[in-house]
């Protein structure tokens, strides 16, 4: 009962989206699927049983083959490639699935931090000789490979904003969504919406996301992303210097994400959802 109706729900949303085209529009999105088991379970469980609309996930992260099996077992839920080239967790790592050893510590592994970080000195990509022709064929291979195992795949985003690094690497990331015929992320036709106020607990992640719905516009779309997860022992275990309560932190988004309140918020305040494919037919 409770998957079929906030199936329901959302089902709701997207049929008003057709019939109050003035209505504010939001793709509420979770990133990072892959990156664990917990948050593999999370992301699912907030697609089903909440309002999230869109699922990021990581091709080159350990846990991408059961991501990819949840994801064909719930065909109805919108996906994109999360582009990544880090792997900025302590007790967990994972290598490029193609050649390319200007993007490589060591070990074998991605470097964790995109930017010079003080925690991490020399750990940065930025901080070593990276090579465009590495970071292409990196991306093709993951770009290739979602495509492979997710034929549905419906745009494309950045991990760690990896895509970004630099102009020439944002013109590729721009030939290859031409290329693949995957729309780049969803500017410039959304607006980014985040919390507005503190967001440490649960309880502050609920009051600063309905305080956000009230700032919203008629007749524009906007995209809220945030990063579900369990607090149990496996995320308990991931983290990195800066970022030591993420069980604890990402709980509250898929608290937050499944709030009957917030569900309640966003019906009353007329605020339709809305994936990427919905976007892209307006």
């Amino acid at each position: 009962m409770k998957t079929f109706f906030l199936s329901a729900f959302l089902l709701a949303a997207s049929l008003t989206s057709f019939s109050q085209t003035k209505a504010p529009r939001l793709i509420v999105r979770g990133d990072d699927m892959g990156y664990s088991h917990s948050g593999n379970l999370a992301l699912i469980k907030c697609s089903k049983e909440g309002f999230q609309t869109s699922i990021e996930i990581i091709v080159p992260s350990p846990w991408f083959p059961e991501a990819v099996k949840m994801l064909n077992e719930n065909p109805q839920i919108d996906v994109g490639i999360h582009l990544a080239i880090t792997s900025e967790w302590d007790n967990v790592k994972w290598r490029p699935v193609s050649e390319c050893p200007s993007l490589r510590d060591e070990d074998g592994y991605f470097y964790p931090m995109i930017h010079p970080n003080k925690n991490y000195p020399k750990r940065a990509i930025k901080d070593n000789d990276w090579k465009i022709a590495d970071v292409e064929k990196e991306f093709r291979a993951q770009i290739e490979l979602a495509l492979k195992k997710l034929p549905r795949i419906s745009h494309v985003s950045a991990h760690m904003g990896c895509t970004g690094i630099s102009p020439e690497v944002k013109a590729l990331t721009k030939k290859l969504a031409q290329e693949y015929k995957i729309p780049i992320d969803a500017e410039p036709a959304v607006s980014y919406a985040g919390y507005d106020g503190p967001h440490k607990t649960p309880e502050q992640k609920v009051a600063s996301f309905i305080k956000m719905l009230d700032k919203l516009e008629p007749g524009k779309s906007y995209l809220f992303v945030d990063h579900p997860g369990l607090d149990d022992a496996e995320l308990q275990a991931i983290h990195h210097i800066g970022y030591e309560d993420v069980a604890q932190d990402r709980q509250g988004v898929t608290d937050l994400f499944t709030s009957k309140k917030v569900k309640d918020a966003i019906q009353k305040k007329g605020v339709v959802l809305i994936t990427y494919k919905d976007l892209a037919g307006q």
